[in-house]
């Protein structure tokens, strides 16, 4: 088995954060006032994320995936306890695939992952607080579970 090349990474992150804006739109609708406006801002996080990827996989010639018409969410988001949850599931996925991209990445696409992973982990944290997780945070930001 080959190691994935940066742009390979770099493309699968694209692909979650299309997804990522994707779920921010249907959950954001099941949030009280006040923590639906926190959505929007984490979803135009993601929106600037994807907009960073786009430049940098065709600055770099590489075939950057379009945006499906919909994505299956993981689970029902029939009330604001769920829609928080999948803003927990949401950040800790894109957490995973900047984390990923991280190990392949150098220079300004390296900077852009951290980044990516940052906001994410940063995004993770507060929709934990919002839905009364504790710890809040997490020790190793991406890293897959187990």
């Amino acid at each position: 088995m080959t190691a994935p090349l940066p742009q390979q990474r770099l493309a699968e992150t694209l692909a979650g954060e299309h997804a990522a804006i994707y779920a921010y739109g249907a959950l954001g609708v099941r949030l009280p006032a006040a923590q639906a406006a926190v959505a929007r801002r984490a979803e135009a996080a993601h929106r600037d994320r994807r907009d960073a990827l786009l430049l940098r996989l065709d600055s770099d010639g590489g075939n950057p995936p379009a945006a499906r018409p919909a994505y299956a969410l993981p689970f029902a988001v029939a009330d604001a306890a769920a829609a928080r949850r999948l803003a927990v599931h949401v950040e800790e996925r894109t957490a995973g695939l900047w984390r990923a991209a991280l190990g392949v990445t150098e220079g300004p696409a390296r900077q852009l992952a951290l980044t990516g992973l940052t906001e994410s982990a940063l995004w993770a944290a507060r929709w934990r607080r919002y839905s009364g997780q504790a710890p809040s945070t997490v020790v190793f930001p991406g890293r897959p579970a187990g």
